[in-house]
């Protein structure tokens, strides 16, 4: 069994950042900066596993929605039957190895397939997996620069498109991104660390009751996880209501002139390079106001979702401090 997301001792800050993506996948995924075994991995897991089931193509390797994008497959045989069985899976988190090459990460010709029948087939890579699930990449700052290109490409447009020995194949991609970095082992350059949408900061937790606690809950689980899951199941089934009534509602909370304003004073206040922090902050404002169970978004929202979607985008001069980073928002934040 998989640890319960509502178990997890604070981190609140991450689990919100994720919950607020599951909301609105065009959020554009989460960086996680900082050190390792912080319930990073654990969060994502658990946080698939509360999820409800997605409705896919049956055997279909790609998870196609019916109802939405398909792959070349699932095109193929729409039109030749005129309908496509369905079926419930699970949401998963999908890894991704540090050493994975480009064929493994798109997808290439089945070789073995062509050997054997003299036919040219298509191999499904990582990102046919992660479609309509979490793709989580742990040291994304030691992944070749080519790869994380190829990685954020696919999870912008939504669609990963193969032309190779003679193959010709596209299939959805729309997964929720998230990766995990620590600053003191390399950066990332800074296209891509705009390319994440939310970005936020963990440490280990210092306060000596919260450590014990999670010693606590940790033996509790390893001896009984089926009572352990028993006794969390009304918290876990809380919070999977409140994400699947903002997931519906988030569409139609109301982005006025008022709040664009207020966005775009902070931005203007950080001289920003380009408009991804602005269309990234509204989004996240809307996603914290669905979360919360509102219908407008409030000033409270906006300052929460500036934090996470630009603590990774602001200019830091030569020699200067980290902590000026959020001295620069709180600056920006109190203009509106």
């Amino acid at each position: 069994m998989i640890f319960p997301f509502t178990a997890l001792v604070n981190q609140e800050e991450m689990k919100t950042a994720l919950i607020l993506n599951v909301i609105d996948p065009s959020i554009g995924g989460l960086l996680i900066m900082g050190e390792k075994g912080t319930g990073k991995s654990t969060a994502v897991r658990a946080l698939a596993e509360l999820l409800p089931e997605l409705e896919a193509v049956r055997d279909c390797p790609f998870t196609c929605d019916a109802d939405a994008t398909l792959c070349s497959d699932c095109r193929d045989m729409l039109a030749q039957q005129g309908h496509l069985h369905r079926e419930t899976r699970k949401m998963r988190m999908v890894e991704l190895p540090l050493g994975v090459t480009e064929d493994r990460l798109v997808g290439t010709l089945d070789i073995e397939h062509a050997i054997r029948h003299g036919e040219k087939r298509f191999e499904p890579g990582i990102l046919a997996d992660a479609n309509r699930n979490f793709l989580y990449v742990d040291e994304v700052n030691l992944l070749e620069d080519h790869i994380v290109d190829l990685l954020l490409d696919s999870a912008a447009m939504g669609v990963n498109t193969v032309e190779r020995e003679g193959i010709s194949f596209t299939h959805p991609a729309r997964f929720m991104l998230v990766g995990t970095m620590n600053p003191e082992e390399g950066d990332l350059r800074p296209q891509l660390l705009d390319r994440f949408g939310l970005c936020v900061s963990v440490t280990s937790l210092r306060d000596k009751k919260q450590r014990v606690e999670i010693l606590k809950r940790k033996l509790l689980f390893d001896a009984d996880p089926e009572a352990f899951h028993a006794a969390w199941a009304a918290n876990q089934e809380m919070l999977a209501a409140m994400i699947i009534a903002a997931r519906e509602s988030v569409g139609a909370i109301p982005v006025d002139d008022a709040v664009l304003d207020k966005i775009v004073t902070i931005t203007s206040a950080l001289s920003l390079d380009g408009h991804r922090a602005d269309i990234v902050m509204m989004k996240a404002a809307r996603a914290m106001a669905a979360y919360r169970g509102l219908s407008a978004i409030g000033s409270e929202e906006i300052r929460d979702a500036s934090w996470l979607a630009l603590r990774h985008r602001l200019k830091r001069l030569p020699f200067e401090d980290a902590g000026a980073e959020r001295d620069k928002v709180t600056a920006a934040l109190a203009q509106v």
